[in-house]
């Protein structure tokens, strides 16, 4: 009986310890800021980790920033940081910076390359970061573009969770063909392509997310506002149906008189959605 009680007494501390190991609630809340995942000036990350993470438990929402692939900053999403902290406690966040295209510099798929390339290190260091493998990505404009290629493209190293979808384009080609405004000219587009859907129709598809949307995609919310002139109300519902059509799951909400972008009570009610959405389908 003495060598069985002995036994179970060293059973328990070996569990006791795993758990702590594998559960380290002693880790305080830490931040990185201008982490670099590649050689390139502009591939760097803003890294947020919350107290107490483990690898079981912490999940991980990457932020990737807007501004047509060729200009916008990480600095964007800084003041809706707290925001994802207070809202989403418990995750560790990640807020991307990536090449921007310049002249005929940085042209398609840099930038897809870069969120991916961001991912595959983050995913390396997760044992440091103390991180699950439970991926959200979570985009405005040409961020939203990225992080729904992201997560519909590739399922390596880790298949995404749920996808938070603000005003992203999503078929490109139909985006040059149909412009929302006079504010989107089909030039700016090709521009960022290295050519027009006649000359270069491969990779307006390839980098078009609706191109791969399948019964397997991860769950999806769409904002969009209804008065957008940049990227067309259009692509959002192109995308819905197309979810809808495969049974994924997914929410699209229409802000009817908001532009490409908001504040105020709609924003707080687009984080309500994000939280509520989040919660039920990233587990």
């Amino acid at each position: 009986m003495r060598k069985l009680s002995l036994f179970i007494a060293l059973f328990t501390c070996i569990v006791s310890c795993q758990k702590e190991k594998d559960s380290d609630y002693s880790l305080a809340e830490k931040t990185q800021p201008d982490v670099s995942y590649g050689s390139h000036a502009s591939q760097k990350m803003d890294i947020y980790l919350p107290a107490g993470r483990t690898t079981s438990s912490t999940k991980v929402i990457l932020v990737v920033h807007g501004g047509g692939w060729s200009s916008g900053d990480k600095a964007d999403f800084n003041s809706y940081i707290d925001t994802l902290k207070r809202r989403l406690p418990g995750y560790a966040i990640f807020n991307l910076n990536y090449r921007l295209v310049s002249g005929t510099s940085n042209q398609f798929p840099a930038q897809e390359n870069d969120v991916k390339a961001a991912l595959e290190f983050i995913h390396s260091k997760r044992n440091e970061y103390n991180i699950s493998d439970k991926y959200v990505m979570l985009g405005a404009s040409a961020g939203a573009h990225l992080s729904l290629l992201q997560a519909y493209k590739y399922t390596s190293p880790v298949k995404i969770k749920a996808v938070v979808d603000f005003f992203g384009p999503v078929d490109l080609v139909d985006m040059y063909n149909n412009p929302a405004s006079i504010l989107a000219p089909p030039a700016a587009l090709a521009a960022v392509v290295g050519g027009t859907p006649a000359t270069h129709l491969s990779l307006y598809q390839q980098s078009s997310p609706v191109t791969f949307v399948s019964a397997q995609s991860p769950p999806t919310i769409i904002l969009h506002g209804g008065l957008d002139p940049l990227v067309s109300p259009a692509q959002a519902l192109m995308l819905k149906n197309q979810l809808q059509a495969m049974g994924v799951v997914h929410q699209y909400v229409l802000y009817p008189s908001e532009s490409h972008g908001w504040f105020g009570a709609n924003m707080t009610d687009s984080f309500d959605r994000i939280v509520v959405f989040l919660t039920a389908n990233v587990n």
